[in-house]
């Protein structure tokens, strides 16, 4: 998330906690607060986490939530130990799509989904049954791993380019899928 996405972020929370109701018979000023749903606190959350990536191919964080608690969270970045994006540069790869186009990855780095699931195996939580928030739609890779990992419903803010197959394997395995916004998250060299 860039600068001005995140304060864009920030503005539309602030707009959101306080709303001035002037009543023109007695001028008095009123504060109205509306609260997020679940799902825009948790996907908020899920956008902040997402800052903490080390690849700038957009920064995507993800939020596992079983009844309505974070129990682990994820973002794009190296596997342990190893250096990042941000440090090194990309490792980019040819991928040819079921459609035949090629796309360009980056290979260096592990998806803020498999991030999560991986926190929650690595330290004995389980994911089944749970919401998993992210930034974007997540990859066939990362689908599979969340069919495996018992997660029943995503949420994301946007749709992923290349993700036919991610939602043709939902569908079949029965996890609900759910856009807040009907278009496609755009990052560089895409």
């Amino acid at each position: 998330m860039e600068d001005s996405e995140l304060k864009e972020a920030i503005r539309k929370i602030d707009d959101k906690i306080v709303r001035k109701d002037i009543d023109s018979k007695e001028t008095e000023v009123k504060e109205e607060y509306e609260r997020p749903t679940w799902d825009e606190y948790f996907l908020e959350i899920a956008k902040m986490v997402g800052l903490r990536g080390t690849c700038d191919r957009g920064r995507n964080g993800a939020v596992i939530v079983k009844n309505k608690r974070i129990i682990t969270t994820g973002y794009v970045g190296s596997p342990m130990g190893m250096s990042h994006c941000d440090e090194v540069g990309h490792l980019m790869s040819d991928s040819i799509n079921p459609d035949g186009s090629i796309t360009k990855h980056c290979i260096r780095t592990i998806h803020a989904e498999q991030n999560a699931i991986i926190q929650a195996a690595l330290h004995g939580i389980s994911t089944d049954g749970a919401t998993l928030y992210a930034k974007f739609e997540p990859c066939f890779v990362c689908a599979k791993m969340i069919i495996n990992a018992g997660i029943k419903r995503v949420v994301c803010q946007k749709k992923y380019h290349a993700a036919d197959l991610t939602r043709k394997f939902f569908k079949e395995a029965g996890i609900e899928i759910v856009y807040i916004e009907d278009r496609i998250e755009e990052y560089p060299n895409q």
